[in-house]
């Protein structure tokens, strides 16, 4: 049939309007970064409490670390074989570790008067690490003030404290856009999706970063990534490696993380003192990463520094340790 000119500039104009929408679409789908080995980095108003969980403290003065050593964090990573950090930027506590604008709740307000999440960018640049980031959705700063402090053992309330949805997407607009690649968010679950759905969440940090992995922990179906806390090696079809807060199949995973702290148990930030010789031993430690290495996980091993912001020795030399034993492999 011959193509008279009406129809050549029409297919014309169909072309051209196609191709950047196919281009578009190829886009959407993540680069999944070639990361196996990182530190999970918690450093928070927990490590000057002594709890997991840390409610009723008001005043930013009371994270008051004597100093901070991105450098060294960074430094102790990529001796020990690690590709990448991952960092908390806010726990449930709703304390924030960047220089927000959202908030006056935030350690450029308390006695330290840095934005510890630029630092450490710099660090991780320094050293060739990648970056990514924890973030608590549920925000206890949230919670309603009239609410009675008895509500706060009761599961059905609890789960559903500290929604803000427009909080959420502008704090994480801030981390997506002021702080450089970002690999994956780790998105804490445990205190509810922060008022916004798991698949608006998904979609939100994709608009800022479209290659940037989303998992979200404690058995929720969705984004790219199985989490798994408290877990172990394994493949991404198996829910047992997931750990005991993700036993949750979904179709969109492309990766298996899975994270504990080097201090065993559930403490996921620096304690006291009496605790310091206690830590995982570098055989545990090297056999979970040779696990990772075999099913392609994510392994974010948490180390969190201590009240003066550095690694505790014990962790250092256990590191050093299992740097020299994936070197020798």
């Amino acid at each position: 049939m011959k193509l008279t000119l009406k129809h050549k500039l029409l297919l014309f104009l169909l072309l051209t309007c196609f191709k950047p929408l196919a281009g578009y679409a190829q886009h959407q789908k993540p680069k999944i970064p070639d990361l196996h080995f990182g530190m999970f980095i918690c450093w928070s108003l927990s490590t000057f409490s002594d709890k997991e969980w840390t409610r009723g403290i008001e005043k930013t003065s009371f994270f008051n670390p004597s100093g901070m050593d991105t450098d060294q964090w960074c430094r102790v990573a990529k001796d020990a074989g690690m590709d990448y950090i991952l960092f908390l930027t806010k726990h449930h506590d709703g304390f924030c570790l960047w220089d927000t604008k959202t908030t006056a709740w935030k350690v450029t307000n308390s006695p330290l008067q840095k934005d510890v999440l630029l630092a450490l960018k710099k660090s991780c640049q320094k050293y060739g690490l990648k970056l990514a980031l924890y973030f608590s959705e549920a925000d206890w700063t949230c919670i309603p003030k009239d609410l009675k402090p008895e509500d706060f053992v009761k599961p059905e309330k609890y789960w559903y404290m500290g929604k803000n949805s427009e909080l959420k997407k502008a704090q994480l607009k801030e981390l997506c856009t002021q702080y450089g690649p970002i690999a994956y968010f780790w998105m804490d679950h445990a205190q509810s999706d922060g008022g916004l759905d798991h698949a608006a969440t998904v979609a939100w940090v994709k608009q800022f970063q479209p290659d940037c992995l989303v998992g979200f922990n404690n058995g929720t179906a969705a984004g790219d990534i199985r989490l798994g806390e408290m877990g172990k090696p394994g493949p991404l079809s198996s829910p047992e490696g997931g750990g005991p807060y993700n036993q949750v199949m979904h179709n969109s995973y492309k990766k298996a993380e899975f994270t504990y702290p080097i201090l065993g148990g559930e403490r996921w930030f620096y304690t006291n003192p009496e605790n310091d010789n206690v830590c995982l031993t570098p055989e545990k430690i090297y056999n979970d990463y040779i696990g990772a290495i075999k099913y392609g996980n994510f392994f974010a091993l948490d180390v969190g520094p201590g009240r003066d912001g550095k690694l505790r020795k014990t962790d250092i030399a256990t590191l050093t340790k299992v740097g020299a034993m994936i070197r020798k492999k």
